[in-house]
C-alpha cells in the first residue's frame, strides 16, 4: 500500500490493488476517509471529526495534481480516470 505523503498526522495512501475513479485513503489513529480525487468528494468516513476533514478537504485540494499524477506512476497509464 504506496503512502504518498504523511501531513499533521494524516496519511494519504493508496491501496495496491485500486479501482477507478482515482480515489484516496486518509488515515489517523482509528479514523479512515476516502476521498474521490476529481470531485474531492467524501465517499466513507469512519472516525474523523468535521474539523479534521476540512483540514483532509484543504490538504487534498492543495495536493490534487500530485496525487493525480502518483496515481498514473503507481497504476499506469490505463488506470487513468
Amino acid at each position: 500500500m504506496p503512502t504518498l505523503f504523511i501531513l499533521f498526522g494524516f496519511r494519504f495512501f493508496f491501496w495496491s490493488n485500486e479501482h477507478i475513479p482515482v480515489h484516496i485513503h486518509i488515515n489517523k489513529g482509528d479514523a479512515e476517509a476516502k476521498y474521490n480525487i476529481e470531485s474531492l468528494e467524501l465517499v466513507e468516513n469512519y472516525g474523523f471529526k468535521r474539523n479534521e476533514l476540512r483540514m483532509i478537504e484543504s490538504i487534498l485540494e492543495e495536493n490534487k495534481e500530485i496525487i493525480k499524477e502518483r496515481w498514473q506512476e503507481y497504476f499506469g497509464k490505463g488506470a487513468k480516470r
